[in-house]
């Protein structure tokens, strides 16, 4: 039904019964092909060319689904519903000596593609109409063969054991039969009743409504864990079917880590909330010892955990010895406490209990694991200073704790990089170290912009040394560590491009002086070579530092005033120094895909993309001058457009997606700073939202001002320039439902002033199919020419 409103509500506007296209040399752009991903193997020795098409059509984002607690499933091969898939496989080596197309299925459809982490094997499935197949490779054979049928990746895909030449998978249980009818009549109300306790949860689409919604959600959930060897002669099964959310083997083999769905489920909540049991078996399938087992989640606080275990896992370099997290708060952020998690571990050899071997006095955020077991390092944040800290911690007690990285979450100049792995040889991963080095890689964040980097830290003294920086002039990023030698120096693969050369592969071997082209694809799209980037800094009138991303069109005429577009999401801070801070390089290779806001380049506009809408203040209280501080930073943006000579400052539009749009809308509001506005897919009356938003952590009932004043539905009377509203149909976002444009749009329109809604069939939050996309890209520039290029009033 809705879909049929919708459609006479924008041939009422429009007098179009069909998809719209933009211009030519828009459409071309768009229908240009893309490049291949790629794998590298665990050694670095092969190397994986993942080939996809631009865009899929219509007829595949609209393959019907089912909407499950949250989730959204393709009844027809028990999976998560997907729009597009990776369509070739290319196997090359890193000398360049070899490189092979990987025979296929004509009009194959690769869902997940992995290699073992003994390196010359690889694994993939093919998605069919009707079911999904696994597939394996050996690339010294090169014999691709099918191994399984029947996959039931609902909640994850297949998984490589330790011994690194069998897998792990779910299947169909042999015994399901067919997916229960949806009866002719009801069979009685939904009942919902609360019991007394505080249960804040955030909107969500996609849940269960009635028992035969939880009866298909039962049937799609079943699966029978199994196993395979590599080349398909050795089957077993593993336990008896049930509904099974994730499993794993540990590493020695001989038990699994198994998480099944119980009852009662929810009207209100998603899945990951709905009670499990988390068990270990023994290699046959049958029950060792229970781990953890909790009923529904529903009085988690906001920004809360759980109470009892989470991220239960496998220890590596253990045979069989389970490590997880607790809460010593009960869950509450807003709980003073000297200590708010503890970790714990239990080995199944010992036949003991859990025990504690370390406390953190923050959230823990994660552990990374050395090949000296007793090594780990701890992750911990501070939701009050929204700081982080990792610590290295010597479990047998033979070194003092050390910290490693303590910074503010968002100091993007101070981040020392991330730390690299490799494979164990139970394909379990470590910290890659060489004696007292371990490596780190990074974006190398900068007032003049990024120039990433790899170093490597000494664990004795902390401090680093730069191994290798990204050159002058390029933007080259380290995509992989392929091998280090005894000395710690170390071979690597990078990604390089720059303002008029495409992104490709290279081999670094600084000991070897040797550099090596692995890829070299050309320029997709030569007709936009002559687009000018350039990253700029201004200043808000508070003295907080912004920056954007100024691209100019091809044919720009130095000294001529264009339209010009400001694009922006607006992100949370606690301080200015850090709001202030630049991300990312002028020397990128520009692309422009999907339903890129840059595409206005091409019809005569400057675009100040990325502008910086910082919102700095206290994490509790920072929304309350939301308004204030996005005007601000708007006004700066314009004005230091204007100043440099590029820009028309009473031709200007503002755009934004999802939060952005959100911002575009109060802008339009609260300001007459711009001549029309484009928000997709957000979210404008933030009493449909009442248990927060974004980072806002008070409830509607404790901040019922802000919540008001925070949306521009409360504001539409004020909305005086021209406002294009689109939106996915079946927008599965939390709090982005579609009733949000078609409700500001009748709000607007009801107060008599000028507003475009246009909804898009079978969408979601973003956009995916190419008919979807070339007619939001029609509707942009559209409602732009009219609406802010043609203009000549004065703001």
């Amino acid at each position: 039904m809705l879909t049929l409103v919708v459609g006479l509500v924008l041939a009422s506007l429009s007098g179009s019964d069909g998809y719209r296209l933009p211009p030519k040399e828009v459409v071309e752009l768009v229908d240009a092909p893309v490049t291949p991903g790629t794998q590298l193997s665990p050694s670095g020795r092969w190397m994986l060319l993942v080939e996809r098409p631009s865009l899929p059509s219509i007829a595949d984002v609209a393959r019907p689904w089912i909407g499950l607690a949250g989730l959204r499933l393709d009844p027809r091969t028990n999976a998560p519903h997907r729009t597009s898939f990776e369509t070739g496989l290319v196997l090359r080596d890193l000398e360049g000596t070899q490189q092979r197309r990987v025979p296929l299925p004509e009009g194959a459809r690769i869902g997940n593609v992995s290699w073992s982490h003994h390196d010359k094997l690889f694994a993939f499935t093919l998605v069919k109409e009707d079911e999904i197949e696994l597939w394996t490779c050996d690339a010294l054979e090169f014999t691709p063969r099918r191994v399984a049928q029947g996959l039931n990746t609902l909640f994850g895909d297949f998984q490589w054991l330790p011994d690194g030449t069998t897998l792990a998978y779910g299947r169909i249980p042999d015994a399901r039969g067919a997916a229960p009818e949806t009866p002719r009549a009801p069979a009685g109300p939904a009942v919902q009743e609360s019991s007394g306790r505080k249960s804040p949860v955030r909107t969500y689409q996609d849940l269960l409504r009635d028992e035969h919604d939880s009866a298909l959600l039962e049937h799609y959930a079943q699966a029978q864990l199994a196993t395979v060897s590599w080349d398909g002669k050795r089957r077993r099964d593993i336990g008896a079917p049930g509904t099974l959310l994730s499993f794993r083997s540990s590493p020695d083999q001989l038990f699994w880590l198994v998480t099944t769905l119980e009852r009662p489920y929810s009207y209100v909540m998603t899945l990951d909330r709905f009670p499990s049991r988390t068990e270990v078996w023994d290699a046959d399938g049958k029950l060792v010892r229970q781990v953890e087992r909790h009923g529904l989640l529903d009085s988690i606080p906001i920004e809360g955990v759980p109470t009892g275990p989470r991220s239960i896992s496998w220890r590596p370099g253990r045979s069989a010895t389970l490590v997880w997290v607790e809460a010593l708060d009960g869950g509450d952020p807003k709980t003073k406490v000297a200590h708010r998690d503890r970790w714990l571990e239990l080995d199944l050899r010992s036949k003991g209990e859990p025990k504690e071997f370390l406390k953190l006095e923050h959230r823990a955020r994660g552990l990374a694991w050395f090949r000296e077991p007793s090594l780990v390092l701890a992750s911990e944040f501070d939701r009050d200073r929204k700081w982080m800290r990792a610590t290295l911690h010597d479990l047998s007690g033979k070194a003092p704790s050390v910290v490693l990285e303590d910074r503010n979450q968002n100091d993007r100049y101070g981040n020392p990089g991330m730390l690299q792995s490799e494979p164990m040889p139970d394909g379990t991963r470590v910290v890659r170290q060489v004696g007292e080095w371990v490596y780190r890689s990074g974006e190398g964040d900068s007032p003049e912009g990024a120039r990433p980097f790899l170093d490597r830290q000494s664990l004795a003294t902390q401090k680093a040394e730069r191994l290798w920086r990204c050159g002058e002039g390029v933007y080259e990023s380290v995509a992989s560590i392929v091998r280090t030698g005894a000395d710690g120096t170390p071979v690597f693969v990078t990604r390089r491009e720059s303002a008029t050369e495409p992104p490709n592969l290279w081999l670094q071997d600084p000991a070897a002086k040797r550099t090596v082209a692995l890829t070299e694809y050309s320029d997709p799209q030569p007709q936009i070579r002559g687009i000018s980037r350039e990253l700029v800094r201004y200043q808000r009138s508070d003295g907080v530092q912004l920056s954007a991303t100024l691209y100019l069109p091809a044919n720009y005429q130095p000294g001529t005033r264009l339209p010009l577009v400001v694009w922006a999401y607006p992100l949370e801070y606690t301080d200015a120094s850090t709001a202030g801070q630049v991300a990312g390089s002028q020397h990128r290779f520009t692309t422009i895909r999907g339903m890129s806001q840059l595409f206005f380049l091409t019809q005569g506009y400057a675009v100040m993309d990325n502008a910086t809408m910082p919102i700095v203040g206290d994490p509790e209280t920072a929304n309350d001058t939301f308004l204030e501080q996005i005007a601000d930073a708007a006004k700066a943006a314009i004005d230091f457009a204007a100043a440099r000579g590029v820009a028309d400052p009473n031709r200007v539009g503002v755009g934004g997606h999802s939060y952005g749009a959100f911002m575009t809308a109060n802008l339009l509001a609260h300001t007459d700073l711009f001549k029309a506005g484009c928000a997709r897919s957000g979210a404008y009356n933030r009493t449909l939202t009442p248990f927060g938003f974004q980072s806002e952590r008070r409830t509607l009932w404790e901040a019922p001002e802000i919540y008001a004043k925070l949306s521009p539905f409360y504001s539409a009377h004020k909305i005086n320039e021209p406002l294009l509203l689109i939106h996915g149909e079946k927008d599965s976002n939390p709090g982005t439902f579609p009733i949000q444009s078609e409700r500001l749009y009748q709000a607007i329109s009801g107060n008599g002033g000028r507003a475009r809604w246009v909804v898009l069939p079978e969408e979601d939050h973003g956009y995916a199919a190419r008919e979807s996309v070339l007619h939001t890209l029609a509707e942009m520039i559209d409602w732009f020419d009219q609406h802010v290029k043609g203009s000549s009033d004065v703001r």
